[in-house]
């Protein structure tokens, strides 16, 4: 994956800042318990997903698929892809409102976390895994 790729699929799940997404490709490229995979079709990068393994947990990090391809399924094929090479669990993510429907369209719980900043509701998305799914 080309950084600037990968740069241009993360701004779109970290806040715009060129310094705090500078901060989150090294974290990526460091490890730091951090792992990011991405979808290639033609050589094009299409999605990215950024997950932390807390012991039996996948914590969503950053997931992100380019606006033409949304609701393609990319997103949710990379998700279930991750799970199962992983085994998780569980599958943790946090969401605001335009992505939490996405996490509700796959089977995840959702509870409100109020607003992370005025006007902003965020949401805990907890996914938990049937052993039939693994």
């Amino acid at each position: 994956m080309e950084d600037l790729e990968v740069k241009e699929l993360l701004a779109y799940s970290v806040f715009p800042d060129p310094e705090l997404l500078d901060e989150v490709v090294d974290s990526y490229r460091k490890g730091h318990g951090m792992e990011l995979y991405g979808y290639e079709e033609e050589g094009v990068l299409l999605g990215i997903l950024g997950v932390e393994m807390n012991g039996s947990e996948m914590v969503i990090k950053h997931i992100a698929v380019l606006p033409e391809n949304r609701g393609k399924d990319y997103g949710r094929g990379m998700l279930m892809e991750l799970m199962l090479q992983k085994s998780p669990e569980r599958v943790i993510a946090e969401a605001d409102e335009d992505t939490v429907g996405f996490y509700r369209s796959i089977g995840f719980q959702i509870y409100s976390l109020g607003e992370g900043y005025p006007g902003a509701e965020r949401f805990r998305c907890i996914y938990e895994v049937e052993e039939d799914e693994e």
